[in-house]
């Protein structure tokens, strides 16, 4: 566009960004998507999602082509104490959106999304480099693309540029921190078949404050994951930790079986899993979505159905309202409040079954007897979305205290 006016750009071209830009380059927006990768390329991110996200994402009307061109569906959720399986969950017959989880190949994805953004109608520049972005009524954006320096204006300007996103320190917006209490490595794995390809699995070990979450892309491909006290003290990070990695899992309780003939198909990286966020994820024409917004402890894979809920959010506040202003603080007050719901029982969950010394000991052994009898103790909120009831009454069920 010549002029450099835009309706919407979006810094950053991947699921958020290429969603929101998709759905409104068919209400007939202009939007422009600048995207610093020309090719993407695997990094350990994540790759599920949970049946409340899926439901956002068929609202959004991408759930099909991704379905179509690279997911995989897995109607089921294993559960592991040790290497026992100890539920198999139907999580499609079991959820109030009866969806399945979901998963797929992250760059497939962000080549499939991006694409349909085009399509659409979007104008994209990938190896585009933001410098600068300027809030304001027309907020600005200063990029390099092509050799040569741009300042780009737009009536909205989101940040949909990751957990160590510049847009948001750029638009002044304040980040709040969780302390950190665990860590996450994760890693790609090809010839897995030992692993159900129809299920999530999830081995659990409170005691150890350990879990093994994997999850089936097809054809034998495994994401995994080892999840572990940041108190150890020890990273695993590289090639040269996959057989530690592989080892730590086995000893959380993953049956040796599934690692047995696996081949490495990318890098093992690991995160901080702490919780970081900002309040209010709008101001001064810009807005933010995904991890930019929220990145929710990945141990429980949020991530992906908290950045579908944030895209649809915005995508209706914006249809609803002629004021982008106003659109943009009530897209920021929802946000604020289904964020704020995952944060809390995530919060939880790490309570019960990761945290270490003679309170939480005493803690798992009044509430897990009670949730081994009664599963519905446990909040659904992880699979089945944040519109469930959450007060006092929720809390005290689960921890055994009422």
């Amino acid at each position: 566009m010549a002029s450099g006016l835009y309706d919407i750009i979006t810094v950053g071209g991947g699921l958020g960004g290429s969603a929101l830009a998709k759905v409104m380059a068919e209400h007939s927006a202009r939007v422009l998507v600048l995207e610093r990768e020309r090719q993407f390329k695997d990094r350990v991110r994540g790759e599920q999602m949970h049946p409340w996200g899926v439901a956002e994402a068929k609202k959004l009307g991408i759930y099909d082509l991704l379905r179509d061109t690279c997911g995989h569906e897995l109607p089921y959720w294993n559960t592991y104490q040790g290497s026992a399986l100890t539920g198999r969950r139907d999580i499609t017959a079991t959820t109030p959106q009866h969806a399945p989880e979901f998963a797929f190949y992250h760059p497939a994805m962000q080549e499939v999304l991006l694409s349909a953004a085009a399509d659409a109608g979007a104008e994209v520049r990938r190896g585009a480099t933001v410098r600068e972005v300027k809030p304001g009524a027309m907020p600005t954006v200063v990029i390099e693309w092509e050799g040569r320096v741009e300042e780009l204006r737009a009536r909205l300007v989101v940040g949909a540029d990751g957990r160590a996103s510049l847009v948001r320190k750029w638009a002044g917006f304040t980040v709040h921190h969780d302390p950190p209490r665990l860590l996450i490595a994760g890693v790609l794995f090809d010839e897995m078949p030992a692993v159900p390809q129809d299920a999530s699995c999830v081995v659990l070990n409170p005691d150890l404050g350990q879990a093994v979450p994997l999850f089936p892309q097809g054809g034998g491909r495994v994401r995994a994951y080892f999840v572990y006290l940041k108190e150890a003290q020890y990273r695993l990070q590289g090639e040269a930790d996959i057989p530690r990695f592989i080892a730590e899992s086995v000893k959380t309780g993953a049956p040796a079986e599934f690692y047995a003939g696996a081949k490495v198909c990318g890098p093992l990286a690991i995160f901080d899993a702490a919780d970081a966020w900002v309040e209010h994820p709008y101001r001064q024409g810009v807005a933010l979505v995904g991890d930019a917004a929220a990145s929710n402890d990945p141990s429980y894979g949020e991530g992906l159905s908290l950045t579908v809920r944030g895209v649809r959010v915005l995508r209706d506040s914006l249809l609803g309202h002629e004021d982008w202003d106003t659109a943009g603080h009530a897209y920021a007050e929802e946000y604020d409040r289904f964020y704020g719901a995952i944060h809390t029982v995530t919060s939880w969950y790490t309570d019960i079954f990761y945290e270490r010394g003679p309170a939480a000991e005493a803690r798992r052994a009044r509430a897990l007897p009670l949730i081994a009898q009664d599963g519905s103790r446990v909040p659904d909120h992880i699979f089945s979305g944040p519109d469930l009831p959450l007060d006092e009454s929720v809390r005290r069920r689960f921890f055994g205290e009422e």
